[in-house]
């Protein structure tokens, strides 16, 4: 079908739809048209291109906002959670343990270290029981020294405090 005119298939050349073997006529009624389509085609590219412009600034939006509020996710803040009570778990037990050390280190502090008398034979047991006595008797004496003490304090403050309201009377 080569001879034809008017063809659109026939003589396509450097741009699409323009004919390059034409007659005057015929190219005078298809250059509007041709202009038409180029002004559609131009039309559409800037929409696509407006299009791709709002989308991209909309991903940017959104990756925003979700790096501002996507921080902290349920899931990360199920396992922060954990790990702040396996925190506080392991600070309250290493809590307990200096308690139960700082115990036993008065309780030896005041009483002494446990002796061994399984093994200790009648003399050992003998100094043992003598220094327990000592022991004993001087803590009594010390407690017998403390109370009188007290006591008098106490009657002080009693006497003065009704020597001070005699006072505020007369």
């Amino acid at each position: 079908m080569r001879g034809r005119l008017g063809d659109p298939t026939e003589g396509r050349g450097g741009e699409e739809g323009a004919p390059t073997h034409c007659p005057p006529r015929l190219a005078a009624r298809l250059a509007p048209k041709k202009r038409l389509e180029e002004a559609k085609k131009a039309k559409q590219a800037e929409i696509d291109r407006k299009r791709a412009e709002v989308r991209k600034r909309m991903e940017e939006a959104s990756k925003a906002k979700k790096a501002k509020k996507g921080f902290m996710t349920p899931e990360r803040k199920k396992k922060l959670r954990l790990l702040l009570r396996k925190k506080a778990a392991e600070e309250l037990k290493k809590e307990q343990e200096r308690k139960a050390a700082e115990r036993r280190r008065i309780i030896e502090e005041r009483c002494g270290k446990p002796k061994n008398i399984e093994d200790a034979n009648e003399d050992e047991l003998r100094s043992i029981c003598t220094a327990h006595y000592d022991r004993i008797n001087r803590l009594e004496n010390e407690k017998y020294d403390l109370e009188y003490v007290v006591k008098r304090k106490d009657h002080e403050v009693v006497r003065r405090a009704n020597w001070g309201s005699s006072l505020l009377t007369n």
